[in-house]
């Protein structure tokens, strides 16, 4: 039995942009923004429509250019994921909270862009865990965090229930493998 891709819930992007609207993590699904010059366009635009919004609570949904667009903001950061109209709002709201909430426990609640910067393989791995191709594998905070900062195979502690030393002498022992290698 094979799964069609049109029943599964897809996302075209997701975007990490910081308080001026520039890049801090951005990935695309589609082709609805074949060059990087409108991609860049599409950004600057969705940030300056949000931006007089108060979605610092919760995620706000507004219809933009014939697409969905979910967004919160977290501190200095933008937090944005992007659908086509006929997807499931509160889906897409699922995916930006597993998104914001998996860089918080990443970041040990420091979310704000210098931060981010500073640890953008964990950005870019949590979006990779949670949508593959536009598919939405995964939406649990503490599973996608877990997986981005332990080998699952490992079978040790959850990120999120790791002290600073636990967490410390992991990234050690993975650094420690990635040099053997």
């Amino acid at each position: 039995m094979s799964v069609s891709q049109e029943s599964c819930p897809s996302v075209k992007n997701i975007l990490l942009l910081d308080s001026e609207g520039k890049r801090v993590a951005v990935k695309y699904f589609s082709d609805d923004w074949p060059t990087n010059a409108s991609k860049l366009a599409y950004e600057k635009s969705v940030f300056t429509k949000t931006l007089k919004t108060n979605a610092r609570t919760e995620a706000e949904i507004t219809l933009f250019d014939g697409y969905i667009v979910v967004y919160k903001f977290v501190h200095d950061l933008h937090f944005f994921v992007t659908a086509g109209d006929d997807e499931n709002e509160l889906i897409l709201a699922s995916v930006l909270h597993g998104f914001s909430d998996s860089v918080g426990l990443l970041l040990r609640g420091d979310v704000e862009k210098r931060t981010a910067l500073e640890n953008l393989d964990l950005i870019l791995l949590c979006i990779d865990e949670i949508v593959d191709g536009g598919i939405i594998l995964e939406t649990d905070a503490n599973t996608i965090a877990g997986k981005v900062a332990t080998n699952a195979v490992d079978g040790s502690v959850p990120f999120s229930e790791q002290t600073i030393s636990q967490a410390l002498a992991t990234a050690r022992e993975h650094l420690a493998r990635s040099l053997l290698k």
